[in-house]
């Protein structure tokens, strides 16, 4: 049995259309329906219930589906342990990453990759999540590297790393605030946030909005375009900021900041690579594969 079958019907599953898949893969709707046909006459099961326009994965289709993803997660990997037995990859990537991504997990990963690869040119665009999707969707990057909670049609994510966001100040605040806060009492305590169109703002938002509150209600000192720019501020000022956890191990370390929980608000996200529906493979799969296997590192 063809694998491409299996990949056509984990489309199909996942988006539950017809219609996603066959954009998605960039095959027809009719050569859609004759793959799943032939993987029901295979198994002599009905992988689908049809309800008018909506479709249900059936226990048979369940079952298939989760062999399907450890079936063609194994093409991957086999794909990519063959291929580093001749290390023959040649070409330029080009990487567009959010500015937290870029700037802490990126650095440690490119180095190894360069020596791995070293007849592969890098490149990396550095913006916000949104600027990164735009990049990708004018073809100015092949791959990028985003955060936040919001998925745009078009665009494949495949999750990458957690991250959590938390609550810090500088340790010679005046604010003299205790350990834990109620997120009601973020009104009162001053703050400085990411911009617009960074995925960090589009969680804490999501955070806020779980406990009835509006970032429009809170005393929003500053938006800034950086993590270092925010810690920077923080150490000027008596204000609280909300960063990726990634971003002030050291500082954490040192004493430089502490952390401040907000009671009940945990504000957790993930890393996801981003790229075109329809255009896996090449360099950016190689990298993305990489990356699978140094994450246990970052």
């Amino acid at each position: 049995m063809s694998d491409f079958r299996l990949k056509v019907f984990r489309s199909v599953a996942n988006n539950l259309s017809f219609t996603k898949a066959s954009q998605e893969l960039f095959i027809s709707q009719p050569a859609i329906t004759k793959h799943i046909q032939e993987l029901e006459t295979c198994y002599k099961a009905r992988l689908f219930d049809r309800q008018g326009n909506k479709i249900s994965l059936t226990e048979a289709g369940k079952l298939l589906l989760e062999h399907s993803e450890r079936i063609l997660d194994a093409y991957k990997r086999l794909e990519y342990d063959m291929h580093l037995l001749h290390d023959d990859y040649i070409g330029e990537l080009k990487l567009g990453a959010s500015t937290t991504i870029s700037q802490y997990v990126l650095p440690p990963l490119l180095g190894s990759f360069i020596r791995k690869f070293p007849q592969v040119t890098l490149s990396l665009l550095n913006g916000n999540s949104r600027g990164v999707e735009v990049a990708l969707q004018e073809h100015r990057v092949d791959l990028g590297l985003v955060e936040g909670i919001y998925r745009l049609p078009n665009l494949k994510y495949t999750t990458f790393l957690e991250d959590e966001l938390v609550a810090v100040v500088h340790t010679r605040n005046k604010l003299s605030l205790p350990e834990e806060i109620e997120p009601k009492d973020l009104a009162g305590i001053p703050l400085v946030l990411r911009e617009r169109g960074s995925g960090t703002l589009d969680v804490i938002e999501r955070a806020l909005q779980q406990h009835n509150i509006k970032l429009s209600s809170l005393n929003v000192m500053m938006y800034l375009g950086s993590t270092e720019s925010i810690k920077l501020f923080l150490e000027n000022t008596d204000c609280m900021g909300i960063v990726s956890i990634r971003s002030i191990s050291k500082e954490l370390a040192s004493g430089t900041f502490r952390v401040i929980e907000i009671k009940g608000m945990q504000m957790m996200r993930e890393f996801c690579f981003v790229h075109q529906q329809g255009q896996e493979g090449g360099l950016s799969q190689v990298f993305m594969q990489f990356a699978m296997h140094h994450s246990k590192k970052l």
